[in-house]
């Protein structure tokens, strides 16, 4: 294949990824913001219970795989830019499945965002051929990044309140466990190079035994999935802005471990230094525009509307003109008169489930009459 046909490929391939990971990023923020999905106790096993969150870790997975066969036809420059368009995806998918448009906060957070993370991949520097990370190193990393992961996953809670809106603090919480999760990937970035040198050059200090080996891959296995989790638990206080710090925690996180560990820098010497602590100024800067400017997702079971808005939505019932009367939540049937039974709540199953659909538009209003 030549050169031509190659980059073209690996820019396919790219785009596919992106297209990948920002689709399981809808999944995993829809499944995140439906009522029926649990907190607390019992959430891990209830999440792994869900088609919908087997459909995301596949699309993950498709991305990841795309993004591989991207870096074998193209170069590291060129593909991980690229990579960076998942932000850019995501917004107008995210806000097409929650029916409202993307503000003008929310793009240029992206764009400053997608500018910072793009300056912060132009200077760095990938590892040398066979470059890789000792096992006392990784089982160091993996110690240190377990503590790091703790820390900021132990703050406030994402979630809701028994009403199903917002919490206070569920877009600081959401951010943490954003960071966590970006963290946890970069570092089973880092030590999945090094069980392929393991596997195929061997380690620095010798050739490990299988148990090392095995060792690796479970720590691989668990942080891969420890990402999956804390990022789904991130995508409680929206989508926009846990997902844009989860693609920059990634390789910062990937950054950090070069640098220190495997005699990476910066290119260009100390201006690479400067460029790379300028395009994190400009990602910082569009993480803030997309926290202030993306609305919470609230769930379909909290709208409640007026006795006014279901006259005019046609929704209305002749308990609605009696002053007093309870009002009837859409999809629930009729109000429940005094000692009546509680509505059942309403939902759609089949295709609509495994889709993860939690946010359904609020019928219009017909026109007055």
């Amino acid at each position: 294949m030549n050169g031509v046909a190659a980059t073209v490929l690996a820019v396919l391939l790219s785009l596919v990824s992106a297209a990948g990971y920002a689709l399981a990023a809808v999944a995993q923020a829809r499944l995140a913001a439906a009522p029926s999905t649990p907190t607390g106790r019992g959430a891990l096993r209830a999440l792994l219970a869900r088609g919908q969150w087997w459909w995301a870790v596949g699309l993950n997975a498709a991305g990841a795989l795309a993004h591989v066969a991207a870096l074998h036809y193209g170069p590291l420059t060129l593909v991980q830019p690229l990579g960076a368009l998942t932000l850019v995806a995501a917004l107008p998918l995210g806000a097409y499945t929650a029916r409202r448009r993307v503000t003008r906060t929310e793009w240029r957070g992206a764009l400053w965002t997608l500018a910072g993370l793009v300056g912060l991949v132009a200077v760095t520097g990938p590892a040398a051929p066979g470059e890789a990370l000792s096992l006392r190193e990784s089982l160091v990393v993996a110690a240190a990044t377990a503590l790091l992961i703790a820390v900021l996953a132990g703050g406030r809670r994402a979630g809701r309140t028994g009403d199903g809106t917002a919490r206070g603090g569920v877009r600081a919480g959401g951010l943490g466990h954003a960071t966590a999760s970006g963290v946890a990937s970069g570092v089973a970035s880092a030590l999945t190079q090094t069980l392929t040198a393991a596997l195929t050059l061997g380690l620095p200090g010798g050739t490990p035994a299988w148990w090392q080996t095995a060792t690796l891959a479970l720590l691989i296995s668990a942080f891969a999935m420890g990402g999956l989790l804390l990022s789904q638990t991130a995508y409680r206080g929206g989508l926009a802005a846990p997902l844009a710090v989860v693609n920059l925690s990634n390789p910062a996180a990937a950054a950090v471990l070069g640098v220190a560990l495997l005699g990476e820098t910066f290119r260009a010497g100390a201006w690479g230094w400067l460029a790379a602590a300028a395009g994190a100024l400009v990602a910082a800067r569009g993480v803030v525009l997309l926290t202030t400017g993306t609305p919470v997702p609230a769930p379909e079971g909290s709208r409640v509307p007026t006795q006014a808005g279901q006259r005019e939505a046609g929704q209305g019932s002749a308990a609605a003109d009696v002053p007093g009367a309870p009002l009837a939540v859409p999809g629930s049937g009729a109000a429940p008169g005094p000692g009546g039974p509680a509505p059942e709540p309403g939902g759609s199953t089949g295709l609509a489930e495994a889709l993860g659909g939690a946010l359904a538009p609020v019928p219009e209003a017909e026109p007055a009459r």
